[in-house]
């Protein structure tokens, strides 16, 4: 009786080591995306004299990611430029007018991970660096505003991983808009205005992203049994 109590608490034990599942892990990662950016301001096509089109940018960056079985927080860095182009369609048409914002970006994402796929959501908020025209006009920065928050929704599917957690690669599309106006007080004067010197009244300026997402991650560990009857503990993947 005794040995076969031994025997069904090794089964047990060894199923238990089969089906182990960590309390929660850490993964880190290398991102980049690319797409089409904006910088949209809707009076700035009313006076028929300019019409916002879209332009390309790229961003690379990093993540620090906190997984909970199916769900998790993902804290990203990225840095790069978002482009905001206007073409000249007045009367007396003129060379196209783009404006590059350097930023870095802040992300806190909640992801949610299930049949090979994710769902991401969440804020961003970006620390505004060099700005930059191509008429080279001096001192843009002064018209514009040193940060700006956002929001983020992105999607996609698992090409690579995540089975044991060590190593995973993600394929997405992600969608970025700026809740607040990126431009100032002397960004909005009729004398100074921008993006572009459009008639009317001013409005906010807001930057748009739309592109694809790539990334590859690496577990660090997590908080789990490395036995069976053991108490929990940090294990290095």
């Amino acid at each position: 009786m005794k040995n076969t109590l031994l025997l069904l608490v090794a089964i047990f034990c060894t199923m238990q080591l089969s089906a182990q599942k960590m309390d929660f892990w850490l993964d880190a990662g290398l991102k980049v995306q690319t797409g089409f950016t904006a910088l949209y301001n809707a009076n700035a096509t009313e006076g028929g004299e300019w019409d916002n089109t879209l332009a390309t940018g790229t961003k690379y960056g990093v993540k620090l990611g906190l997984n909970f079985n199916y769900v998790g927080v993902s804290f990203d860095i990225m840095t790069g430029k978002t482009r905001g182009t206007f073409q000249d369609i007045g009367t007396t048409t003129g060379p196209d007018r783009e404006i590059s914002v350097n930023a870095t970006d802040l992300y806190v994402l909640f992801r949610s991970a299930r049949n090979k796929g994710y769902f991401e959501l969440g804020p961003r908020y970006s620390f505004i660096g060099d700005i930059r025209d191509n008429d080279g006009t001096p001192n843009l920065n002064d018209l514009y505003e040193s940060n700006n928050l956002g929001g983020v929704l992105g999607f996609g599917t698992y090409i690579l991983g995540p089975e044991d957690g060590r190593f995973s690669g993600i394929f997405g599309l992600r969608f970025e808009y700026g809740f607040q106006d990126l431009t100032n007080d002397a960004g909005k004067v009729l004398e100074t205005r921008q993006p572009v010197n459009y008639s009317g009244d001013s409005a906010p300026t807001n930057p748009i992203f739309a592109g694809v997402v790539f990334e590859l991650n690496w577990g660090i560990g997590g908080v789990g049994q490395a036995r069976c009857g053991e108490r929990s503990k940090f294990i290095w993947f």
